[in-house]
C-alpha cells in the first residue's frame, strides 16, 4: 500500500477508552504513511487527544449535519460531506455498519480505499483490543505495529510527588466504595508528603467534591471542567496513576504513568490498559471489597 498518497481519514466513534485504544492503530497509519495528512472523524473533545499528541493533523466532528444520511440505506446523501469523503484516498473506518450501509454511501462518492475495521472486539474472544483494531491495517501491509496506545504531552509543572486519582468511571458498578477512596486519601495525606490531583467529570462533581470538601488545598488540587487535552497534561507530569475502569486511567496509561488500577468484572484480557508499569487489582470477593491498605502499599511500591 505504499501507493497511499495525500489524504488518510480514520472514522471512530465511541467512548475515551475506545478512542485511546485505537491510538495504537492511529500511530501505525503515521508510521507506515508518514507524508500523509491524517485526519479523524469523530467526537473532537475526544479525537484532540490525538492532535495534541501530534499523531493527527486534523480532526472533524462526527456529528456534523449532513452525515445521517450516510446510515440510511438509499439515503440522501449531503453534497459538502460527499465532497468532504471525496477529498481522500484512504478511509480507515470502526463504525458499527453491519450491513455495509455506510460503506456502501461512501463509495458513492469516492474511489477512495476503504479498510472496515471492527467498532468492538467480540466479548467472547480473548483477544485485547489494541490487536483486535490492529489487525485489519493488515491489509495495508502494516504487521507487528505497536500495541501499546502512547501520548506524548506536553505536561503543567507540578510540584514533588504528585499522584493522580480519579475515583469515578463511566458505570457505579466500576467503582471503588467512596468511603475507601476517602481513607485512601486520608492516608496519603497523613502517611506520605505527596500533593494530589483528584480528577473528576461532570457525572462526578458531586462525588468529588464530597471527597475534597474537607482536604488542605495546599496539597490537593482538584482538577474537574477542563478539556481532555487539559487533564492530560495536568496528569503527564505526575509520578503515580490511581483509577478504575475508565477511560482516563486509558490516558494515564497511554501517558507512561504507573497506574494502580482497581479493576470491576471487565473482561481483563480484552480491556486490560496497556503499559509498562501497570498494577491490576483484583479481589476474590469483587471491586467493592478491595482493601485499602493493598491499595495504598502497591501506589507505594510503584512510586519506590
Amino acid at each position: 500500500m505504499s501507493t497511499v498518497q495525500g489524504r488518510i481519514l480514520v472514522i471512530r466513534g465511541g467512548a475515551i477508552g475506545d478512542f485511546v485504544l485505537t491510538l495504537p492503530a492511529i500511530a501505525a497509519l503515521r508510521r507506515q504513511f508518514p507524508e500523509a495528512h491524517l485526519e479523524v472523524l469523530g467526537y473532537p473533545h475526544i479525537t484532540e487527544l490525538a492532535r495534541a499528541g501530534g499523531w493527527v493533523d486534523a480532526v472533524h466532528p462526527i456529528e456534523a449535519r449532513g452525515l445521517a444520511g450516510f446510515f440510511a440505506r438509499g439515503g440522501l446523501l449531503d453534497a459538502g460531506i460527499s465532497r468532504y469523503f471525496a477529498g481522500f484516498n484512504l478511509i480507515v473506518s470502526y463504525l458499527f455498519d453491519p450491513d455495509d450501509i455506510f460503506k456502501t454511501n461512501v463509495a458513492i462518492c469516492t474511489d477512495a480505499q476503504f479498510v472496515q475495521c471492527p467498532h468492538r472486539p467480540r466479548e467472547t474472544e480473548p483477544v485485547h483490543a489494541t490487536a483486535v483494531f490492529l489487525k485489519p491495517l493488515e491489509q495495508l501491509a502494516i504487521f507487528d505495529a505497536d500495541a501499546f496506545p502512547r501520548l506524548n504531552l506536553a505536561s503543567v509543572p507540578v510540584e514533588g510527588t504528585t499522584v493522580v486519582l480519579h475515583p469515578g468511571s463511566g458505570s457505579d458498578r466500576k467503582n471503588w466504595p467512596e468511603a475507601r477512596w476517602a481513607s485512601l486519601l486520608g492516608r496519603l495525606l497523613s502517611e506520605t508528603p505527596h500533593r494530589l490531583v483528584v480528577v473528576g467529570g461532570e457525572a462526578e462533581g458531586e462525588r468529588v467534591e464530597r471527597l475534597t470538601g474537607d482536604l488542605p488545598r495546599e496539597r490537593v488540587t482538584v482538577v474537574r471542567g477542563l478539556s481532555l487535552v487539559e487533564v492530560a497534561r495536568r496528569m503527564a507530569g505526575c509520578a503515580a496513576f490511581v483509577g478504575h475502569d475508565s477511560g482516563i486511567t486509558h490516558i494515564a496509561a497511554a501517558l507512561g504513568l504507573p497506574c494502580v488500577v482497581l479493576w470491576p468484572e471487565t473482561n481483563e484480557a480484552i480491556w486490560r490498559p496497556q503499559g509498562e508499569r501497570i498494577r491490576l487489582l483484583k479481589g476474590p470477593r469483587g471491586l467493592r471489597a478491595l482493601d485499602v491498605d493493598w491499595v495504598f502499599d502497591e501506589l507505594q511500591q510503584l512510586l519506590e
